[in-house]
C-alpha cells in the first residue's frame, strides 16, 4: 500500500510514548480494576432481570463485575472522538466459558490505536480508553462503539434493548476478533435479538467504508500475534469477511470484521517482527471505520 513505510515509521515513533502505560490502572487512576488483556476481576454482581417484548433473553448471561463497572466513568474534558469499547455480558450463555471477553487486548490496543489515529488524522481524539456498559444512557454521547470476541457474547435483556436503541439513534458498532462458524452462530443469534428483521449483508469493496480516508482494495486476514508464519486463520475461519447491518435509509449501523483480528495488530504493531502489511491494513481499516462512523 502506498506510503506504508512512512505510516509505519510514524506510528512506531508515536507508540514509543505509550508503551509501559498499560498496567492494571485505568485512565482515571483506578487501581486493580481489571487485568489488561484478560478481563479477570474479583466478585460477581447480580444479573439484571428485565423482560423485553420483542426479544427473549439468552440463557444465563454472566453479568459484568463491579471492577469493570468503574471503567465507564466519563472523562472530565470533552473531545470530538472517543474510542469507546462496548462492555457486554459473556460466558455461560455464549459459546465457551469466558467471562468479560469484551476486555481482551484492553487497554493496550485501544491506547496504541488512538496514538496512531491522532498522528494520521486531525481528529480531536481522547487519548485513553473508554469502556461503556450497553445499559448506560451515556453511551449515546459516543457515536463509535467497538466490540470484540463476540463469539462469547451473551447479552441480558437490558443490554439488548440498550444496544438496539443506541444503533437506531445513530450509533455505529464495529465488531472484531471472532473466528469460525461456531462463534459466528453465537454472534448472529445475539444480533437477531437486537434486530429480529434486519439481515446481515456482505460488504463489497465499493462500499464507502473502504474509501472514506484510505483506499482499501483487498480484505486481509489479520492474524493474532505470532500466527503469520504459516496459517493465519483460527478454527474454521479460513476466509476473512467484512459484513454489515443497515438501517432503513441504507446507513451502516454495524460493521462486522469476521475471521480477522484488527485489534491484535493495533496492540502489537510496535513489535519488530509484526508484519508490516498486516499492521498497515489494520490501522488503515480502523481509520476508515471511524471516519465513516463519524460522518454518517
Amino acid at each position: 500500500m502506498a506510503g506504508s513505510r512512512w505510516v509505519r515509521a510514524g506510528w512506531l515513533a508515536a507508540l514509543g510514548g505509550v508503551l509501559g502505560l498499560v498496567a492494571v490502572t485505568g485512565p482515571h487512576g483506578h487501581g486493580d480494576e481489571i487485568e489488561a488483556g484478560t478481563g479477570h476481576t474479583a466478585a460477581s454482581a447480580p444479573a439484571p432481570a428485565v423482560a423485553l417484548e420483542s426479544a427473549s433473553a439468552p440463557a444465563t448471561p454472566v453479568p459484568l463485575r463491579p471492577a469493570a463497572l468503574k471503567l465507564q466513568r466519563p472523562p472530565s474534558e470533552w473531545h470530538e472522538f472517543y474510542f469507546t469499547r462496548a462492555a457486554y455480558s459473556s460466558g455461560r450463555g455464549g459459546w465457551g466459558r469466558r467471562g468479560n471477553s469484551w476486555a481482551i487486548d484492553y487497554p493496550k490496543a485501544d491506547r496504541q490505536f488512538l496514538t496512531v489515529l491522532k498522528r494520521l488524522t486531525n481528529l480531536d481524539a481522547y487519548s485513553d480508553e473508554n469502556a461503556v456498559l450497553l445499559t448506560d444512557p451515556s453511551i449515546r454521547r459516543y457515536p463509535f462503539l467497538y466490540a470484540l470476541e463476540v463469539g462469547y457474547m451473551s447479552m441480558s435483556p437490558d443490554e439488548i434493548l440498550g444496544l438496539r436503541e443506541y444503533l437506531m439513534a445513530g450509533g455505529f458498532l464495529v465488531i472484531d476478533d471472532f473466528w469460525g462458524s461456531r462463534e459466528w452462530a453465537q454472534f448472529e443469534y445475539q444480533m437477531g435479538l437486537v434486530f429480529p428483521n434486519r439481515p446481515i449483508i456482505e460488504l463489497d469493496l465499493d462500499h464507502p467504508v473502504f474509501s472514506t480516508f484510505y483506499d482499501i482494495d483487498e480484505i486481509l486476514q489479520v492474524p493474532a500475534y505470532g500466527r503469520w508464519g504459516g496459517r493465519t486463520s483460527e478454527r474454521d475461519g479460513f476466509v476473512p469477511h467484512v459484513r454489515g447491518i443497515e438501517d432503513d435509509d441504507g446507513r451502516l449501523m454495524v460493521l462486522i470484521n469476521w475471521n480477522t483480528d484488527l485489534g491484535d495488530a493495533w496492540e502489537w504493531a510496535e513489535q519488530p517482527d509484526y508484519p508490516l502489511h498486516f499492521s498497515t491494513f489494520a490501522f488503515q481499516m480502523g481509520v476508515n471505520m471511524i471516519i465513516y462512523g463519524m460522518s454518517h
